[in-house]
């Protein structure tokens, strides 16, 4: 009995941090969403929302952003498209303004190496760091 009720917990658990994810485009660090699953679960703790976005990553229902030099940011979209990560403020966005696989002719094998993959950065300044300094 009492592992149904942890089995039901986790999984109502699980539903409610990816619909807090969904609602947001801001792609936000597991603490972030923490922040703001808690007001919903107040008893959650940081370590079951890890381990729910970690599950929800691997079973390919979310996306966990590694961008350079900062936290892992997690993206409820988990269709592949590119990300925009701001140098100033942090903020990552999605990039629409590109096609979904901007390396169309990538090489199957390189330097003896089978390619599985890559990972395409974009950075910049977002719109709102623009404003405050335009100079940027």
């Amino acid at each position: 009995m009492m592992q149904e009720n942890k089995a039901h917990r986790n999984t109502q658990q699980r539903a409610i941090i990816l619909e807090e994810l969904n609602k947001l485009k801001s792609h936000p660090t597991a603490s972030e969403l923490y922040e703001i699953v808690r007001k919903r679960l107040p008893k959650i703790s940081l370590g079951t929302v890890y381990r729910n976005l970690e599950f929800l990553t691997e079973a390919g229902i979310i996306q966990r952003l590694e961008l350079s030099g900062s936290e892992s940011r997690f993206d409820g979209t988990a269709y592949r498209h590119n990300h925009i990560h701001c140098m100033l403020c942090g903020r990552v966005d999605d990039l629409m303004g590109l096609p979904d696989d901007p390396v169309v002719k990538r090489p199957k094998i390189i330097d003896g190496y089978r390619v599985a993959g890559y990972h395409l950065e974009f950075y910049g300044t977002c719109p709102a760091c623009l404003e405050i300094e335009p100079g940027h």
